[in-house]
């Protein structure tokens, strides 16, 4: 086995989408392949209607799938298609948006007003982009949970881990979407395959990732010049963990316990032509998809 080291940490970024959504953005519009086959990740955690209750109209998608999972509140979503739904606490949406799509998602707080929820965009390989649209709801209910001895608790999304496999399939970048709760003060391990890209977003408690410089991953206090310090003492305050090469993670829950999401993916390796919503491997695709959108021929009819 092999520690996978922290690359980098970084603060989610303040910025706003859709009709005025104040979010906060992890990655994204940034070096595609940094971490491939993830190209974006934006928490919209608010507590402020006026600043999520316009959401994000009509708009498309192609070359893409976007993965949106909720936590509080409720999402209300529909498309060209004829689609529409709701996404309610708990409950994901993988859309693979493929050839393209028009949607629209409108966001709703809870009774105390609070919405919370992330969004996902994977990238999708060359022979898959201009496959037909297909989404995959799945209500909160129906998302695996398992408990740990030490109180560990994961919510497996998609992939296997701990003798339990999520509900969403047949994605093509083989992804691992955890929900990871630790108690405070648990020092816990968990398994990644050698070759996914891997990164963690924290966002409740606090804690620290081992690395090269932290092998025993635990919140490390020591006397300098007669102060305390903490090594590696990371907030759960929208934080996104790099990962580099290995095939496991260690982290080291702080006093309040920690709860992050575990995401990986295999890198599809191919280049990348992007313009917001339309992600595709050549400049000329990308323009062929913008005419289309222009002269009405973007959505693709049904084989």
């Amino acid at each position: 086995m092999s520690l996978r080291p922290t690359l980098e940490t970084r603060k989610a970024v303040p910025t706003m989408e859709g009709a005025g959504v104040h979010l906060h953005r992890a990655f994204g519009f940034q070096d595609p392949s940094e971490l491939d086959p993830f190209l974006l990740f934006d928490d919209f955690r608010n507590d402020v209607p006026e600043h999520y209750a316009k959401g994000f109209p009509w708009h498309p998608h192609r070359g893409i799938e976007t993965i949106t999972y909720v936590l509080e509140g409720t999402v209300a979503h529909s498309d060209s298609l004829g689609n529409s739904g709701t996404l309610g606490a708990g409950s994901v949406q993988w859309m693979t948006a493929g050839s393209g799509i028009l949607h629209q998602e409108m966001p709703s707080g809870n009774a105390a007003g609070q919405m919370h929820g992330f969004q996902l965009w994977g990238n999708l390989p060359s022979d898959q982009k201009m496959t037909a649209p297909r989404y995959q709801d799945i209500q909160g209910t129906d998302i695996p949970e398992v408990t740990d001895d030490d109180g560990t608790v994961v919510r497996v999304i998609t992939g296997a881990f701990w003798g339990k496999t999520g509900p969403v399939d047949g994605i093509a970048a083989d992804p691992q979407y955890l929900d990871i709760s630790v108690p405070a003060g648990v020092k816990k391990t968990f398994r990644i395959d050698t070759y996914r890209r891997a990164f963690a977003y924290l966002f409740q408690g606090a804690g620290a990732f081992a690395d090269a410089s932290n092998p025993a991953g635990v919140l490390l206090e020591k006397e300098i010049a007669g102060e305390e310090v903490n090594i590696r003492d990371l907030s759960g305050d929208r934080t996104l963990v790099r990962f580099g090469t290995g095939d496991e993670v260690t982290v080291q829950a702080g006093p309040d316990g920690i709860r992050f999401l575990l995401i990986s993916g295999a890198p599809i390796n191919e280049p990348v032509a992007w313009h917001g919503p339309i992600v595709m491997n050549t400049q000329e695709e990308l323009m062929q998809a913008m005419k289309e959108l222009r002269n009405g021929t973007f959505i693709k009819p049904a084989h």
